[in-house]
């Protein structure tokens, strides 16, 4: 584990912190390679469309609100590899995490016929876009970890300037 950087200092070993920022990083190279294909673009299209909050992407079109997917991922995944070296810039790479699998996992409850409620035996049932969705809730909590193991360090090295 000695060849792994870690920005974060405190009590306790940080280094698993270490396997979750680079199996993050993966993930986010991984996640925009494929928005750079048409079957993605077509794929996140439904979700996007039906989104409050990133409908607006369709301004851009359908490979083109792709494209900014995928070059927001590899900022994400550039913020979070610096971010081993710089408490500030895995603060902020984490943070950003954070909010793209929030709007991600949002599309659990935006996207029609995702998730059916009943008040039957079964209240939620969802389907495989539901499944896939749902995981995004693990994504989410370890990009929340890592921006609150920064956090402290971000802003001691902001203030001491």
């Amino acid at each position: 584990m000695k060849g792994f950087n870690i920005a974060e200092n405190g009590g306790g070993s940080y280094r698993p912190l270490a396997i979750l920022r680079w199996v993050m990083v993966i993930i986010f190279v991984s996640f925009g390679m494929q928005k750079f294909t048409l079957q993605s673009a077509q794929g996140i299209a439904q979700f996007i469309s039906n989104s409050p909050f990133v409908s607006w992407l369709s301004v851009f079109g359908l490979r083109g609100e792709a494209y900014f997917l995928g070059v927001v991922e590899f900022v994400i995944a550039a913020l979070l590899a610096a971010g081993s070296f710089s408490a500030v810039l895995s603060a902020l790479g984490s943070f950003m995490g954070v909010v793209t699998f929030a709007v991600t996992w949002s599309f659990f409850f935006t996207t029609p016929g995702v998730v059916t409620w009943s008040l039957s035996t079964d209240p939620m049932a969802w389907n495989l876009t539901g499944e896939f969705l749902f995981k995004d809730i693990v994504l989410l909590c370890v990009c929340a970890v890592l921006f609150l193991a920064s956090l402290p360090q971000s802003v001691v090295r902001l203030r001491t300037g």
